[in-house]
């Protein structure tokens, strides 16, 4: 009887290296973990390869903490976000109709990832983000096909854009920031 060969171990990568980091040196400042733990842990996360040493690594923090959903409602009329505005984690925008307009070009974002769930009857939908975002649109039901060119080259490090949602009517339109 022969054995079937096992799967390698997954790597990790380096948005996952960087939540790591991210979430122990939020441990350190809320006191779950010692100034010598911190600097044994950094080091385990900056040198480790697999999912697997990356758990171990984590082992007894805390669990995370959800995020706090922000929510923008207008039955009609314009829902507008531009200049430099606090993006949240979690954003739900709501709009039974009306045009919705959101900027994150200029805005401070401090996550890595933003999480933006649109709820639209009609209406479209434009969405300028930073120029170095990937934008992942997968999760998003339309009535029409969103107009979204992915950047050919974006440099690592941007914030990662997830949209979904519904949309009734109306067409979502997303670019990215010349600068």
């Amino acid at each position: 009887m022969t054995s079937l060969p096992e799967d390698p171990p997954s790597l990790i990568s380096e948005d996952d290296r960087d939540r790591a980091v991210q979430r122990l040196q939020e441990a350190y400042t809320e006191g779950h973990i010692s100034h010598g733990e911190i600097d044994e842990r950094l080091h385990q996360v900056l040198t480790v390869e697999t999912h697997g040493e990356l758990a171990a690594a984590m082992a007894s923090l805390p669990a995370e903490k959800p995020g706090t959903t922000s929510t923008i409602a207008a039955a009609g009329g314009r829902i507008r976000r531009r200049g430099a505005w606090r993006v949240p984690r979690f954003l739900k925008v709501e709009s039974a109709y009306g045009k919705v307009h959101l900027d994150l070009s200029r805005a401070v974002i401090e996550h890595p990832e933003v999480d933006i769930e649109l709820h639209l009857g009609t209406g479209r939908a434009r969405i300028t983000v930073p120029r170095d975002a990937t934008v992942d649109i997968e999760d998003l039901a339309v009535w029409k096909d969103p107009r979204h060119k992915p950047r050919r080259r974006s440099r690592p490090g941007g914030p990662r854009i997830r949209i979904s949602g519904a949309m009734g009517y109306g067409r979502l339109k997303i670019r990215h920031a010349r600068r």
